[in-house]
């Protein structure tokens, strides 16, 4: 299949999962691996006119501690779901996923542009003085081919605290962003980043963000806190305009973006984390994996 047949084949995802059917209208696509994200908003933010369907794989939370060919074999089915619906764009919105399945996707599907988190080891680099860098991470994370490849190329000479931060996005998947739980975690997964002498922290989970005001509060002012969200969804801007397929507003076309949200989790559950954590009230539509693939839209659910 040719490149425009799978931008037009993916232009409707959204609309034919959820509401309806907008033919004329390409789509970006984002897959997450469970909840709503903070990468998310940023696109919605810097690309206002693009439509998108977030696919958030909540039937199989957490992917960190699972196995490479495991989530993989994930990513593939859910790349394939979306790519039999349309789309111009895949953004893997999950560190886990971009670091142990990233290269796969693009060798797999090189017809569409796909573009992932990639840990912020490069700007981190370049801004500590002490040499010392923390990562906030999952164990998949670490052992992902993206990471070490990205470590390897930017961290020559620099001093990388790998911090397996076990239980923190459970705990923003449950709503806990603050609290005594949540601050007691965030000082244990801190802790030996700042006894090392860190003065940059990579937030390499796109969980993580919900909670970087606690987290710079426990660092303290001479620690800098990346999130490498907003530099996805400027890449993303740019490999859109480069191929000639960003959506410009103009008087003909002055709407602002339609974004719709499939799980394969609760669609009730989900619509509640996304007005807790967000304040979006939107129709979440509930697929079911099934023999190794997943199926139609079974449910909708509002969170009013």
């Amino acid at each position: 299949m040719h490149s425009a047949d799978f931008c037009r084949i993916l232009a409707q995802v959204a609309k034919q999962v959820i509401i309806q059917l907008v033919p004329e209208a390409e789509r970006g696509i984002v897959f997450d691996r469970d909840n709503f994200q903070d990468g998310y908003f940023n696109i919605a933010r810097a690309l206002p006119h693009e439509d998108t369907i977030y696919f958030a794989d909540q039937a199989h939370v957490p992917y960190g501690p699972r196995g490479e060919t495991e989530i993989r074999g994930f990513c593939d089915v859910i790349a394939r779901y979306l790519l039999a619906r349309h789309c111009k764009a895949i953004v893997v919105a999950c560190n886990t996923a971009s670091a142990t399945a990233l290269k796969h996707l693009r060798d797999t599907f090189p017809e569409v542009a796909t573009i992932g988190m990639e840990p912020a080891v490069k700007p981190a680099a370049a801004l500590t003085k002490s040499g010392v860098v923390g990562i906030m991470a999952t164990p998949a994370t670490f052992q992902g081919r993206l990471f070490k490849a990205t470590a390897g190329r930017h961290a020559t000479g620099i001093s990388l605290v790998n911090q397996v931060c076990d239980g923190l996005a459970e705990q923003v998947e449950a709503g806990q962003l603050e609290g005594p739980g949540t601050e007691s975690l965030l000082r244990r997964c801190l802790a030996p980043i700042l006894d090392a002498g860190a003065d940059t922290v990579v937030l390499a989970c796109t969980h993580y963000p919900f909670v970087i005001d606690t987290i710079r509060r426990i660092a303290g002012p001479g620690v800098s806190v990346i999130d490498p969200a907003p530099a996805i969804a400027r890449h993303l801007g740019n490999v859109l305009a480069e191929q000639g397929l960003q959506r410009q507003g103009s008087d003909q076309d002055s709407r602002q973006g339609q974004h719709d949200f499939v799980t394969s989790g609760d669609a009730g559950h989900f619509a509640s984390a996304l007005l807790r954590l967000t304040g979006v009230r939107a129709p979440v539509a509930a697929v079911r994996w099934s023999s190794g693939g997943l199926s139609a839209a079974t449910d909708v659910a509002w969170q009013r």
